[in-house]
């Protein structure tokens, strides 16, 4: 693709790239929450396409995997025994999350984007639970495991503030799509099949310390809030072959349905800014090299970790995007965390890492 100022054609392309590459850096992966700030979920793969500027269907498919596979706390690692010393902490051990995420767009023209995005999660959560014993061992470990339909978002997007079309706003939504709830207030031992609220909660397997209760509410597919997600973008060529971005995103909860006393969830408010770059000198590689700054603030409820999901994150994220036939693209990201100052005890990632594939008809 050619830089900002080259041939119309190819600016278009350029654009269309570039535009959804910062406008989209967090829409897939905040739709689930964590017992964790932000657990890598700050990139989406839709970084990798582009707004479209012409009339049009556009479809993706992509895969993410986060190892939630260290303890930290603050700024920095902390090991499962100094956890357990701690009266009443929990002492998690392993979350392994897999997000398979249809993306469905529709571009009415030039300054109008609409996109909804559904995600399939598979997630298996380990724990010692807040009863561990040194030392740790597998009989300690219990063990839930999630797989069913996300939290599906709606999103649109207006880029025609200015004639380049290089600067844009977003007004969206989460609903409440994906199983959520944990153990009702008259279920004061969070036993399975004693009481829950919300839809369809899972619970542990029947061994370790926190057999046959209910997996937290923030670790479930769903958490049953409708959010308000609101954003903007800027994008600009920099040189002969370098474009240069920054987007802003924030996603608050505007209904939780569970709230009901001894029975309430509301996840906490988060928001994201984006800035990069992307080379754009081969049309056919545009490789691309992101950070990603995200902070959440508390989940609040009974059925919430209030002391464990807060925290401030910073993700160095390079991608690549390749362009394998007319209108289809393949591409690859890897998010390392360089910076987190967490709230509480989290298990958090090493890395994440996505592959997809877009076509646009």
């Amino acid at each position: 693709m050619s830089n900002y100022i080259g041939a119309a054609a190819n600016q278009i392309i350029t654009r269309k790239t570039l535009g959804f590459a910062i406008g989209a850096a967090l829409l897939m992966g905040s739709n689930a929450v964590f017992a964790c700030a932000t657990c890598g979920c700050s990139l989406s793969s839709d970084g990798a396409l582009g707004y479209s500027t012409t009339s049009g269907w556009g479809i993706s498919l992509d895969d993410t995997y986060i190892n939630q596979d260290q303890l930290r706390s603050g700024r920095g690692s902390v090991s499962p025994q100094q956890v357990q010393s701690i009266n009443g902490q929990e002492v998690e051990k392993d979350t392994i999350n897999r997000y398979l995420t249809l993306g469905v767009s529709y571009s009415l023209d030039a300054d109008w984007n609409f996109k909804l995005l559904a995600p399939y999660i598979d997630r298996n959560h380990t724990t010692y639970g807040t009863d561990a014993t040194l030392p740790l061992t597998a009989s300690q470990v219990s063990s839930a495991n999630v797989s069913s339909i996300g939290d599906v978002k709606l999103i649109g997007s207006y880029q025609g503030l200015l004639p380049t079309r290089n600067l844009g706003l977003q007004l969206g939504i989460k609903l409440p799509t994906g199983d959520y709830g944990g153990p009702s207030a008259s279920n004061s031992n969070n036993i399975v099949g004693q009481g829950a609220v919300g839809r369809s909660p899972v619970g542990f397997g029947p061994t370790g310390n926190s057999a046959s209760s209910y997996l937290d509410t923030s670790l479930q597919a769903g958490n049953g809030s409708t959010d308000l997600i609101l954003g903007a973008y800027y994008y600009q060529a920099i040189s002969q072959d370098f474009d240069a971005f920054v987007n802003a995103q924030f996603e608050f909860s505007v209904r939780h349905n569970l709230n009901d006393a001894g029975d309430d969830y509301r996840p906490g408010n988060q928001s994201t800014i984006s800035f990069g770059v992307r080379y754009e000198a081969n049309p056919k590689i545009v490789p691309q090299l992101q950070v990603n700054i995200t902070t959440k603030s508390n989940d609040q409820g009974t059925l919430a970790d209030v002391n464990d999901t807060s925290g401030t994150v910073a993700y160095l994220s390079p991608g690549i995007t390749f362009s394998v036939a007319p209108n289809l693209r393949m591409y690859g990201f890897l998010q390392v965390p360089v910076y987190s100052q967490l709230g509480g005890y989290q298990l958090f990632p090493h890395y994440t890492a996505t592959a997809g594939v877009s076509y646009h008809f």
